[in-house]
């Protein structure tokens, strides 16, 4: 498999992962607090032109000659221009799912070892949500989840 086929392996929506957008699979399909909370800064290179990103220009803030925000975001409690939905609704979603800056990628619902991401349990409850479940069991590896192309470990001696 070539790396651009991998690439795009990996740039799958969240309602696609959930199946049919049950939001029991994935809990940020009834949510949206973390996008209409913390505030969105990253790298400029992330933008979409001439240094190869891929966030719209249109909904970013210059924030510093090398930071830029999503709009909405800037000061924190404020809701990103590209959430799309009523929070705490089904349906809630980023209308930039493919191209969102890598805070909004690198921000877990599930820590490594399976429980909940304490920030994501404190803004569901401000929204009057349910807490996240931990992750099933056979997803509770804190090497990460297991891959069927990946060589069997040896044994620590």
């Amino acid at each position: 498999m070539s790396l651009l086929e991998t690439a795009a392996l990996t740039l799958v929506s969240p309602a696609l992962l959930a199946g049919d957008s049950n939001p029991a699979a994935n809990p940020c399909l009834d949510c949206g607090a973390c996008c209409s909370h913390f505030r969105v800064s990253f790298y400029i290179g992330e933008l979409a032109g001439e240094n190869g990103g891929h966030v719209p220009l249109e909904l970013v803030t210059q924030i510093s000659p090398l930071r830029a925000c999503m709009k909405g975001t800037e000061m924190g409690a404020g809701r990103c221009v590209a959430l799309r939905g009523q929070l705490g609704r089904p349906g809630i979603h980023c209308a930039i799912y493919e191209n969102r800056p890598t805070p909004c990628r690198e921000f877990d619902i599930w820590q490594p070892d399976g429980s909940p991401n304490p920030d994501c349990q404190r803004l569901r409850l401000a929204l009057g949500l349910a807490p996240v479940p931990p992750r099933p069991d056979a997803e509770n590896d804190p090497q990460g989840p297991s891959h069927p192309n990946q060589p069997d470990q040896p044994a620590a001696a």
